[in-house]
């Protein structure tokens, strides 16, 4: 698959990392650390120099609890530091949003990917702005509103089919389709575990690339009693469960250690 000028192996042993750029006030994580233009750059030139892949781009926490924003404001936030980017660095760059004004805006500042936390159900124009880019694509998340299943991993299934029947009936390509389980969105802690632990099931149901975003997350700092700045061991050990789940792009805050431990499991896993 293409994304900006790179080519990414999806179907390889190849593991990518996705430097995560949180360019709002209130990120659970990192929360107003990089809320400028030239914080920004600089934390993407340090994630690109520690081995990132792609750059992925959001100006609206998801956090529990977050405040919600316009779409002006978010554009505001996270449109001029795309066109920064993608002038300064040559890297592909995700945007995560779910609001198709913003969707727009990005696309046209520059960003190569869609990154939607809502698998293009929350704004029915969403998948319209993507098709009609120059590269359509886009990152389909599974989320629910409630944590209320009847088969956990069938129903996410279920859901993560419909995101991207969406998707085809809009004119997306559907090799331009990558999905994410959504760990920590619409789950309880046993959810999420067990989907981390049926991974596999779900990769095989669909023969797609699948993103993995697990940093930092409750999912660790409950299992693990620890708080956000104390879950970097945890991150990299699901995430390598991912990656021998079979998936190949991972969503992350600490580029350096999982680029280390993402290319031991792979060499390993190449022999």
């Amino acid at each position: 698959m293409k994304i900006g000028n790179r080519e990414f192996e999806l179907d390889s042993y190849t593991p990518y990392v996705m430097g995560i750029l949180n360019v709002t006030p209130d990120s659970f994580s990192d929360g107003g650390a990089y809320n400028t233009i030239e914080k920004g750059l600089r934390h993407a030139e340090e994630m690109i120099e520690e081995g990132a892949d792609i750059i992925d781009i959001g100006g609206e926490s998801t956090r529990p609890g977050y405040t919600f924003i316009s779409p002006e404001e978010e554009i505001e936030r996270t449109a001029p530091v795309i066109d920064a980017i993608k002038s300064r660095f040559d890297i592909p760059v995700t945007l995560d949003t779910y609001k198709s004004d913003v969707a727009e805006a990005g696309l046209k500042a520059g960003a190569d990917m869609i990154n939607d936390i809502w698998g293009l159900k929350a704004d029915k124009r969403l998948a319209e702005v993507i098709a009609s880019s120059e590269n359509p694509g886009v990152i389909l998340m599974h989320n629910r509103k409630e944590p209320d299943y009847t088969d956990l991993i069938e129903d996410v299934k279920k859901d993560l089919k419909e995101c991207i029947e969406i998707a085809k009936s809009a004119g997306i390509p559907e090799e331009r389709l990558i999905l994410d389980p959504g760990i920590g969105f619409g789950k309880t802690l046993e959810d999420n575990l067990s989907v981390m632990k049926h991974l596999d099931e779900i990769i095989d149901g669909f023969k797609k690339p699948m993103l993995l975003g697990v940093s930092r997350k409750s999912m660790i700092g409950l299992t693990l009693n620890l708080p956000v700045d104390e879950r970097l061991e945890g991150t990299i050990a699901a995430n390598v469960a991912g990656y021998l789940a079979g998936c190949r792009i991972f969503r992350v805050h600490d580029v350096k250690a999982h680029r280390r431990a993402l290319d031991m499991i792979a060499g390993i896993q190449r022999v």
